[in-house]
């Protein structure tokens, strides 16, 4: 693969301006692109994050972001009181949460263990 390659991983939904209200609680920011009926989030200089109408799939979505700390999320989504699974500690030491958008889309954090 190429290194200038860039990731744009995609959320079906079904009503764009609730889940538009949804995800800035969870990114702490708007999107920062709108396309039609697409929103958009930079998650890093390479990968995007986008939430997109689609009826028929809308809830079928898997993704897991790789975080530094996923402590401002959790922080953020406390003061919004959106509610998440709770925070497991896998045995390599990678901190991992769940929270599910109100359309049933799966997003997990990932942090990894902080270098020895």
């Amino acid at each position: 693969m190429s290194t200038d390659a860039q990731i744009f991983a995609g959320l079906p939904v079904r009503d764009l301006a609730a889940a538009l209200t949804w995800y800035a609680v969870f990114f702490g920011r708007p999107a920062d692109e709108i396309v039609g009926d697409e929103a958009m989030w930079q998650v890093s200089a390479s990968t995007w994050l986008f939430i997109v109408t689609d009826d028929e799939r809308a809830g079928g979505g898997l993704v897991t972001l790789g975080l530094d700390s996923i402590e401002p999320y959790l922080l953020r989504w406390r003061e919004a009181g959106l509610e998440h699974e709770p925070v497991e500690t896998y045995d390599n030491d990678v901190r991992h949460v769940t929270i599910i958008d109100p359309n049933g889309n799966s997003l997990s954090l990932a942090e990894a263990p902080p270098q020895a």
